[in-house]
């Protein structure tokens, strides 16, 4: 009797908007090395601080919906312990800080047992500790009143792009995302709310100047409930073009990214129409020189859409210099140049979707190289503008590096 042979394994690949989408945009051989291999960065600034700011701002959000802890927060009395805690919860998963400008942890002094009373002034100005403080007391007061849910799992399952039977390792992939929060809001026409929480609500006002959004709003019965997504971002708003092909367009990919999102969420049963996102940028609330060096030179090429009815904030940026002390910006400029809405309407997600479809055929078809035998280098694409390069563990022995470095070949 002749057994039947085993059927292969059928596996469904699974794709992450953030994880896969944004870092493959960003150099595909980087993503290859870091997402598919087992070589992480050696000192992951970025994504340390990404990771500090949105648990920071999950931890106050906590703890005001348990204490109601009226604005404006202490410093060093309600967020430096938040601050300490996630930095810890950070720490214990191999992931710091690196630089003692941008957070002092009392965590990681092996010398000597710190508290939080051993911190002055100096340390509440190191980037990520201004910027936590500034996210939570100029957008906090706002935000938390409108949360329904945050840190929250979406999940979705699409067809494979270029599906090939005898070729492709599955006929579907999945797709998931984490947004930061999920708001829920009902209906009128001037978007004001009828319980004090949101009354004067600041990130209502700025959806109630949108006029794509009024417009939105008025295809909706009054009383109908609908949802925001937002996002928080630990960088500066970026360009609305790029002129460098090698440079990932951020602007555009975050759009994808929020549209996405919505697509996901409006698979989940419990979800209402999701008519707009909003992403914080929250660098611009305390941007760094690096930032403000980049700020100038969008303001002055016309390559960011907010900033300019500030004259005297721009005069401020023009007349600084690189050696000296940031200029102190107006609240006003800030503000608005760290909020971004996007509105979701069907064609524009239905584009989204087909980029996101797009950038998993290619990694799909990477991926099937190399397992055909191709070497690394020459099934994944490295190939990207000199910053990346630069701040890449891998430029050693990277043939497409744009940066200049000693011949290295791995043993």
């Amino acid at each position: 009797m002749k057994l039947p042979s085993r059927s292969k394994s059928y596996m469904i690949p699974e794709y992450s908007v953030t994880g896969d989408l944004l870092s493959y945009l960003t150099c595909n051989l980087q993503y290859r090395y870091q997402n598919k291999g087992t070589l992480p960065p050696s000192k992951p600034v970025q994504r340390w601080f990404g990771e500090f700011i949105h648990g920071v701002i999950e931890e106050a959000y906590i703890q005001w919906n348990e204490n109601n802890t009226q604005f404006p927060w202490d410093w060093k009395k309600d967020i430096r312990p938040i601050e300490d805690l996630i930095d810890l919860r950070l720490q214990v998963r191999g992931l710091y800080s690196h630089d003692e400008d941008l957070f002092f942890s009392i965590h990681n002094q092996p010398d000597e047992e710190w508290t939080i009373d051993d911190l002055n002034e100096h340390d509440h100005k190191k980037l990520a500790s201004a910027r936590a403080e500034k996210a939570i007391n100029i957008w906090g007061k706002d935000l938390f009143p409108l949360i329904d849910s945050s840190e929250h799992l979406i999940k979705g399952i699409r067809k494979m792009p270029n599906y090939d039977e005898n070729h492709s390792r599955s006929n579907y992939y999945g797709i998931n995302g984490v947004v930061d929060v999920i708001t829920s809001l009902k209906i009128n026409k001037t978007v004001e709310q009828s319980n004090l929480d949101n009354f004067d609500n600041k990130i209502l006002q700025y959806l109630k100047k949108d006029k794509e959004f009024q417009k939105k709003l008025a295809e909706f019965d009054d009383e109908d409930e609908y949802e925001i997504i937002i996002d928080y971002k630990g960088m500066k708003r970026p360009p609305v073009e790029v002129n460098n092909s090698k440079v990932e367009n951020s602007w555009e990919t975050h759009k994808q990214q929020i549209l996405t999102y919505s697509w996901l969420r409006s698979q989940q049963e419990s979800s209402k129409p999701i008519i707009a996102g909003i992403i914080f940028y929250l660098n611009e609330l305390v941007p760094s020189k690096e930032d403000l060096v980049l700020i100038k030179e969008e303001l002055n090429t016309g390559l960011t859409d907010v900033g300019y009815e500030y004259d005297k904030d721009i005069d401020l940026i023009n007349n600084w210099q690189e050696d000296e002390k940031a200029p102190e910006l107006s609240n006003g400029f800030k503000q608005d140049r760290s909020i971004r809405i996007i509105n979701v309407n069907e064609d524009a997600r239905n584009e989204a979707l087909l980029k996101f479809d797009s950038v998993v055929a290619d990694i799909e078809e990477s991926m099937i190289k190399e397992m055909k035998g191709s070497k690394i280098q020459d099934a994944w694409k490295g190939d990207s503008d000199e910053r990346t390069c630069s701040a890449c563990d891998f430029k050693t022995f990277c043939k497409n590096n744009t940066v200049n470095t000693k011949n290295f070949k791995i043993p």
